[in-house]
């Protein structure tokens, strides 16, 4: 939220078939060589990480020694222990990109591979490759379309990130929110319903940038990247994978615009461009304009601003559209909407004989004017987004689909890991009747798949109820309250 202080919090081969008899080697050293291999593996991770923290330290002291100077050495800090720590920070069942080279496959030959990667970065003989095209459905029945680096490329971004992600730090503003170190949803989300109750807000302006990703001009990210980093190796790297492109149907397409979602380093470079084109000049425009209460919270390029009265909305929703367009960007004509909501925006409403408050949409949970539990004071209700809810359950029910002959035990397990992780984002206070829905319907899939199984098969609802309360844990409300979390947090 804005005005409170932000956290200092810091960043934080392939083994041989079973069958395979073991090597003399093994034998004589007196235990397993698979054993061995993870125990040298893991003391590898470890000083890689090591070392990659001990950079990252060197970096802030050179940051605060003065904010201002631009940082010209920077490179030397992507050593092989760097891309080392990259590697093992990598998802492992990530899907690959165009050179089709998985986690477990570069791994192989893990020490000569990243020998290798780290003379072409530092003799500027490393090419980036372009990103492999994919299309996952959104909540609203639309296609994303997401960019899949090669492994190599991952590597390198991963390095550039936490090499970078210092510097970065001591110049983000305290509601940015989005893919930074010790901040994550839930940060943002309590932020937010904490601003919404102590302040005087009774306009919610909600903030939707027209393809963002797709649409950063690449000169202004490089002018902005500029500002601080003096180092011209790591620009150029930045530049490469900016200009690589993507590979579509076997074509390459070139790009002169944005940065592939999905990439390692398109987050990053995401919240630089809208520091500067957002961040800094909300927090000049609220010093110099706003006369009432005024938060903002943002995540990504996902952003809510809340304001004390309506014509300050306005009058900055106007700016905004000005602001965004000497960037490249414009805002969602349908999506992005200043609606009255706040403590006082329902008795207000009542009184002009309006009907119930707007509701508003953010990080995947509808926010709504409501009251408390005893039915006096307000209290904002938070539930599961009916898109997000309806696109997660068709996602269950195509998967069970693929599982329907798999044995019931198999089944279960699965849903109960579907549910575990559901409830782990959205199991917030005021959204138990959301949980249990999608706990129901669920449960409704299941059925149905079991019966399909076999037109012998009698599932009964008594029988399917064992299974149910066997496999499927019933919801209850594991985050706190908004303004407890947040309170401890920030509250120094």
């Amino acid at each position: 939220m804005y005005g409170m202080k932000k956290s200092d919090s810091p960043i934080v081969p392939e083994k041989r078939s079973n069958k395979a008899g073991k090597l003399v080697a093994e034998s004589v050293e007196g235990r397993g060589g698979n054993k061995r291999n993870a125990e040298l593996q893991s003391t590898a991770r470890t000083q890689s990480r090591q070392a990659v923290f001990q950079a990252q330290d060197r970096i802030r002291e050179a940051v605060s020694r003065n904010r201002e100077e631009k940082l010209t050495a920077l490179l030397h800090h992507i050593s092989v222990d760097c891309l080392r720590w990259s590697y093992f920070e990598l998802k492992r069942t990530a899907a690959t990109g165009i050179d089709g080279v998985t986690w477990r496959d570069y791994g192989a030959g893990l020490e000569e591979s990243l020998a290798d990667l780290h003379r072409r970065i530092h003799t500027g003989a490393y090419r980036a490759q372009p990103s492999r095209r994919k299309y996952i459905p959104k909540a609203n029945g639309q296609q994303r379309q997401l960019g899949i680096a090669s492994l190599e490329d991952k590597i390198v971004q991963r390095s550039v990130v936490a090499i970078l992600t210092p510097i970065y730090e001591a110049e983000f503003l305290g509601f940015s929110y989005g893919f930074r170190p010790g901040r994550n949803q839930h940060d943002a989300l309590d932020a937010l319903a904490y601003g919404i109750k102590v302040k005087k807000i009774g306009w919610v302006l909600d903030v939707d940038i027209t393809r963002f990703f797709d649409t950063i001009s690449h000169e202004w990210m490089i002018r902005f990247l500029e500002h601080r980093i003096g180092d011209k190796r790591i620009v150029r790297l930045i530049i490469k994978w900016l200009k690589a492109g993507v590979q579509e149907e076997g074509e390459r397409v070139k790009s002169e615009e944005g940065t592939p979602q999905g990439a390692v380093i398109s987050p990053f470079l995401a919240n630089i461009y809208l520091h500067y084109v957002y961040d800094l000049w909300v927090k000049q425009w609220r010093e110099k304009h706003c006369q009432g209460d005024m938060i903002v919270v943002r995540f990504a390029d996902d952003s809510v601003a809340g304001f004390q009265y309506k014509e300050e909305g306005e009058r900055f929703l106007t700016d905004l559209r000005k602001r965004l367009a000497k960037f490249a960007l414009t805002l969602h004509p349908e999506k992005t909407r200043l609606i009255e909501f706040g403590r006082f925006a329902a008795e207000r409403r009542r009184r002009e004989g309006k009907g119930k408050p707007e509701t508003f949409d953010f990080l995947g949970f509808t926010h709504i004017c409501g009251k408390k539990a005893n039915g006096k004071g307000f209290q904002l209700w938070r539930k599961t987004k009916r898109g997000s809810l309806k696109a997660k359950l068709r996602e269950v029910k195509e998967e069970l689909r693929r599982r329907m002959h798999v044995s019931i035990q198999e089944q279960g397990e699965w849903l109960n890991s579907v549910l575990r992780g559901h409830y782990a984002y959205f199991a917030v206070p005021t959204n138990i009747h959301a949980l249990s829905a999608f706990r129901h319907y669920i449960t409704v899939h299941w059925i149905k798949r079991i019966r399909h199984r076999s037109q012998r098969d009698r599932m009964t609802w008594a029988r399917m109820r064992i299974y149910t309360d066997q496999y499927l844990p019933r919801p209850k409300i594991l985050h706190p309250w908004p303004e407890q979390r947040f309170c401890v947090k920030y509250s120094s």
